[in-house]
């Protein structure tokens, strides 16, 4: 069920759209328009840097709370777990809609700065740009870069830092010797989690963007809706599959690397 729609996009990005007709001869010109148009190489990049930035700040901010949930909350940890999940109760397309409350121009941050008097007029570089969607974005995919990093350290055997204590070793040098390498698989796990579906969200880019804060997906559906282009869609879509998976797998390689020299 996933492969045959993933074969018949492949097939598509080949194609050529005549109006209402797809011209099924064998054809490039779709890679070239996609790697050659500026349009379409500043929206890949774009998406990639959002990305990447989102995936960056959501797993350095998960894993302290991570860590603290697993070596310090002796107690009650299903409760911190089931309101770390209390995200989830809510659609996702309303959580976004009330980050544009947050930050719009008359909305929740911008008056409450002017009632303190902190500022004298509202922030304009809040909303409708890039800082919106990474923003957006990382409260968003919090909780999935959370729970893979807690699993990951609940499985470190105690006695491994307890004999490195004995050893000798400071706080520092036990979390980079030991703990953060045998935390690895969750880290790596969090930051795949979290890097691949935002390069091809377009609800957010959309919603809480603007013009500034546009997504390579958004294009996507563009060319796949309004535009009634599809195999060019296909041809954008599978490019970006192509460039995800290429810097997934060198996160995966340099992780494990990372992860295997526990000393």
């Amino acid at each position: 069920m996933l492969a045959a729609p993933l074969a018949m996009v492949v097939m598509f990005s080949f194609w050529s759209q005549n109006y209402l007709d797809l011209d099924k001869t064998f054809t490039l010109a779709n890679y070239r328009e996609t790697w050659t148009q500026p349009i379409f190489q500043v929206l890949m990049w774009r998406s990639l840097r959002i990305s990447l930035v989102v995936t960056a700040a959501t797993v350095i901010l998960a894993f302290p709370i991570a860590y603290y949930l697993s070596f310090h909350v002796k107690s009650r940890k299903a409760l911190w777990l089931f309101l770390i999940t209390v995200p989830f109760w809510t659609s996702y397309l309303l959580r976004v809609f009330l980050w544009k409350v947050i930050l719009g121009y008359n909305g929740v941050l911008n008056s409450s700065l002017m009632e303190l008097g902190i500022i004298k007029a509202p922030l304009t570089f809040i909303l409708y740009n890039a800082n919106a969607v990474v923003l957006t974005l990382a409260h968003a995919w919090a909780p999935f870069a959370i729970l893979p990093i807690f699993v990951a350290l609940e499985k470190i055997d105690r006695a491994l830092l307890e004999a490195a204590e004995d050893l000798g070793d400071g706080p520092f040098r036990r979390f980079w010797r030991i703990t953060l390498p045998l935390a690895m698989p969750g880290v790596i796990a969090s930051t795949l989690i979290v890097l691949i579906p935002t390069v091809g969200d377009y609800i957010t880019p959309k919603l809480v963007g603007g013009t500034d804060g546009l997504m390579v997906a958004n294009m996507i559906q563009i060319q796949f809706g309004k535009a009634n282009n599809a195999p060019l869609g296909a041809a954008l879509a599978v490019s970006s599959m192509l460039v995800v998976a290429a810097i997934s797998l060198g996160i995966f390689l340099a992780g494990k690397k990372f992860g295997g020299k526990v000393k």
